[in-house]
């Protein structure tokens, strides 16, 4: 019973033969030459968003980079730039929505709790579908020195300061 809802709630994981997979990825599809399956609303050289086949949100897009990085757990301080990239893009994408700035929310879900292993910036405009959809994506402030306490899912901002002082974006507090 729990393991169904946890799949339904996060997703149900990809077969084992996927992960770390750059040739077998769902999302490196989206930018080679087998894109049909997917609804891209942004593109450059690094990077690619597209609308997400289950969106949780009013308008929900996943950006991804153009190079297989399995999580936001394989992420170094080194990669900090790479994410305010993310996150400046995922601005972009809003504005062309005319989402407002309190209606914005951009995060990463952190393994075990990703469906996809592609590292991926959810780029959402709220509300929420439903409340469980929420349920999703929780902002869990962190505490005493963390950015982030205890959640499977860090928003950008987070991200990017736990990245900064040298941690990893944990499920943990970080």
């Amino acid at each position: 019973m729990f393991q169904k809802l946890f799949h339904w709630i996060v997703g149900k994981p990809q077969p084992h033969h996927q992960l770390g997979n750059s040739q077998s990825c769902i999302f490196c599809r989206a930018y080679s030459t087998n894109r049909s399956d997917f609804d891209i609303v942004w593109e450059d050289e690094v990077f690619v968003a597209f609308r997400d086949i289950r969106p949780s949100a009013q308008d929900h897009i996943q950006l991804i980079p153009k190079t297989h990085i399995d999580s936001i757990k394989k992420l170094s301080q080194k990669d900090v730039n790479m994410l305010r990239r993310m996150e400046e893009i995922g601005h972009s994408i809003l504005d062309t929505f005319n989402v407002p700035v309190s209606k914005r929310k951009m995060g990463f879900h952190i393994p075990p709790f990703n469906s996809i292993h592609h590292l991926h910036l959810h780029v959402q405009s709220l509300p929420y579908i439903s409340p469980i959809h929420r349920l999703k994506y929780p902002f869990v402030r962190g505490f005493g020195g963390y950015e982030k306490g205890f959640s499977w899912f860090a928003e950008i901002g987070q991200a990017i300061r736990i990245l900064e002082k040298g941690h990893r974006v944990t499920v943990a507090p970080s």
